[in-house]
């Protein structure tokens, strides 16, 4: 089994990751505050999957190990947090909303630090004072619902791992039941007791991501829709835009 890499200091700082780069599974002694200002980032945990777009940021505890993975060309901001200051009091990864006021406040927090040797850590008055603008709306930032949890059971790994691989796949719970030897009124407690949600809403959750992941690949928006299992581009439109808060094409890159 590879070691899992332990950084006491979690970094504040810019880096950029082509697509499809990764960095391996490690943890920190502090807090951290991820930001995709460009792409999209997947933060995978022993938990689940966190899936944040560029208007969405991910929270990281202190001890958690976790690993990213880059979908298209990825502007990875990294913001580090004392364990002993938690703004947002939570002991779990969350994915959080990121508006225009937070996401500056990021990007200046970050970009501004170019010396390496401070590694994140000047203490400058004028730095301090945005940093509590920072954390201040932290405090208030919505947690949003974007999070794909690991299921424990054998037979929901099962269902699940069929619809990973082909999130199109329509079928019902009782018809992907028969296939792992398992009633849908078993999956449906599993689903609400193993992944805390119900069977519609992982299979939704599941296929925004894959929808994230292709936008960010620039593939057309129709395609998207046919490709996650959405009868049309305007059904996909939708969902992605309550989902989101604007529509799909916000997510592919420009030349």
């Amino acid at each position: 089994m590879k070691e899992i890499r332990h950084e006491p200091v979690a970094p504040t700082r810019t880096q950029w990751l082509a697509p499809g780069a990764a960095i391996d599974p490690h943890r920190h002694d502090d807090h951290q505050i991820v930001y995709a200002g460009r792409g999209v980032l997947a933060v995978t945990t022993s938990t689940g999957l966190w899936i944040a777009p560029a208007t969405r940021a991910i929270w990281v505890p202190a001890g958690t190990v976790h690993a990213h993975q880059a979908h298209g060309e990825l502007a990875l901001h990294l913001v580090g947090l004392p364990a002993s200051e938690n703004p947002l009091n939570l002991a779990e990864p969350a994915v959080l909303t990121v508006g225009p006021l937070l996401r500056e406040l990021i990007l200046a927090h970050t970009d501004a630090r170019t010396d390496a040797r401070t590694d994140g850590h000047d203490e400058s008055p004028e730095r301090a004072r945005l940093r509590a603008v920072l954390l201040d709306q932290l405090r208030v930032s919505p947690q949003q619902p974007v999070h794909l949890p690991t299921p424990s059971s054998p037979q929901l790994k099962a269902v699940c791992e069929i619809l990973r691989t082909n999130p199109a796949d329509n079928r019902t719970l009782p018809a992907l039941g028969r296939e792992v030897g398992a009633s849908d009124r078993t999956l449906s407690r599993l689903f609400k007791a193993d992944l805390g949600m119900t069977f519609p809403q992982w299979r939704t959750q599941l296929r925004l991501y894959r929808a994230l992941v292709l936008l960010a690949e620039d593939t057309p928006v129709t395609t998207v829709a046919h490709r996650c299992g959405w009868s049309s581009a305007s059904a996909f439109i939708d969902v992605f835009r309550r989902s989101f808060g604007h529509t799909p094409g916000a997510h592919q890159p420009r030349s």
